[in-house]
């Protein structure tokens, strides 16, 4: 071998070192048993190389059959657990997870086409779960807002909003919330001003305390119904049960007989099937028979079956001005006469439903709702 050649692979090996010490984590991920780390980098379950935001040894990126509707944000969700501990299946509710775990998950949005710019002005497109072809996120096509950690401690669920800096560096804990301006660029260019809202940590119990009597935390997303599908993992697609038991994050998975939700917008799919998954995942922590929204009578969870609890032919209990002059919640064949679409399609903070994580009206969300009312046998509720 001539020296020339010689010099040439020692370059090579140079920069294949340099690429690999670019991507490698700065450390295992650290799980605090106390305390509110300031920094997510902290934490060390994401990390930002190369140009990405990398996810860290054995935190396993996930996502929802239908999302969390979340001012057209897109996300990207994990899990890690300590080594040797699974979660245990539930039929209905979340997993059971074991101490240690931190569930987390990133808002972001892509890019406009103009490029970077401030940051601020963004594509409004439904999320349809992240592509982490590569390695992770490109940073120079999204823009990251915040990372939400839902941590399991021995005494409960914990959560912790974390921001994105302007350089997209770091996330910084804010206890306190952020309210974040976006503008967001939809079909033929039109713009819409977001006022995209970073929860607090006492509204972070608005959602995720799905049980109004013990007012404890626990994770919303990781059901069986939601994430029962294909994910597209580095190595190739696979069930998400299935690769759950596979990594040994999931015990107790029945041989048949798991539910799985539709995607909401999949056209191909029923209606009713679809508009009940909608409401399942953006409605029913709180409207179900534990949730904070239980005193409204009208429980939107998967498991409701009754038609006057979901809302069909149904007085409003205490809604004052969301009901727009408009007797019920749902009103068969008449979208527009119905509480639910009045309610979806505002954005006056006293009317609006969800009452968190959104600014904007879910235009696609409340279209779909609208098909399923309309398409209802037509009767008359006063009789």
């Amino acid at each position: 071998m001539g020296p020339m050649l010689r010099r040439f692979l020692a370059g090579l090996l140079v920069l294949a070192l340099a690429a690999c010490a670019r991507t490698q984590a700065p450390g295992p991920v650290h799980f605090f048993a106390e305390g509110m780390p300031a920094a997510l980098s902290d934490w060390n379950v994401v990390y930002v190389a190369d140009g990405r935001l990398r996810l860290n040894d054995r935190v396993l990126p996930y996502d929802l059959a239908t999302p969390l509707f979340t001012d057209y944000a897109h996300k990207l969700r994990t899990v890690w657990m300590p080594d040797g501990q699974s979660a245990r299946y539930e039929a209905q509710d979340s997993f059971d997870f074991p101490v240690g775990t931190i569930l987390s998950k990133t808002f972001y949005y892509p890019l406009a086409d103009s490029g970077r710019g401030d940051g601020n002005t963004v594509l409004r497109t439904a999320d349809a779960g992240p592509d982490l072809r590569g390695g992770g996120l490109e940073l120079d096509k999204v823009r990251l807002v915040e990372t939400r950690l839902l941590v399991r401690r021995k005494d409960g669920w914990v959560a912790l909003p974390y921001v994105w800096n302007a350089e997209q560096t770091e996330a910084k804990l804010m206890r306190g919330g952020e309210l974040v301006e976006l503008q967001l660029v939809g079909p033929g260019g039109k713009h819409e001003q977001a006022n995209y809202a970073v929860p607090d940590q006492n509204q972070c119990a608005g959602c995720h305390g799905t049980d109004l009597k013990s007012k404890a935390l626990s994770p919303i997303g990781p059901k069986a119904r939601h994430l029962n599908r294909e994910f597209a993992y580095a190595a190739g697609s696979a069930n998400q049960l299935a690769h759950w038991q596979q990594v040994g994050y999931l015990a107790g998975v029945p041989a048949s007989g798991v539910p799985a939700d539709v995607v909401w917008n999949d056209a191909t799919a029923p209606v009713d099937a679809r508009a009940r998954a909608y409401l399942d995942v953006n409605c029913g922590h709180c409207h179900s028979e534990k949730g904070a929204a239980r005193t409204s009578g009208m429980w939107l969870d998967a498991k409701t079956e009754e038609l006057l609890r979901l809302g069909r032919c149904k007085l409003p209990i205490a809604a004052g001005m969301g009901t727009g002059d408009r007797t019920w919640d749902i009103e068969p064949g008449k979208p527009d006469a119905s509480i639910m679409t009045y309610r979806l399609a505002s954005t006056d903070p006293s009317v609006m439903m969800p009452e968190l994580g959104r600014s904007v009206v879910h235009e696609e969300g409340v279209a779909l709702i609208r098909e399923w009312i309309a398409g209802m046998d037509a009767q008359d509720c006063g009789r």
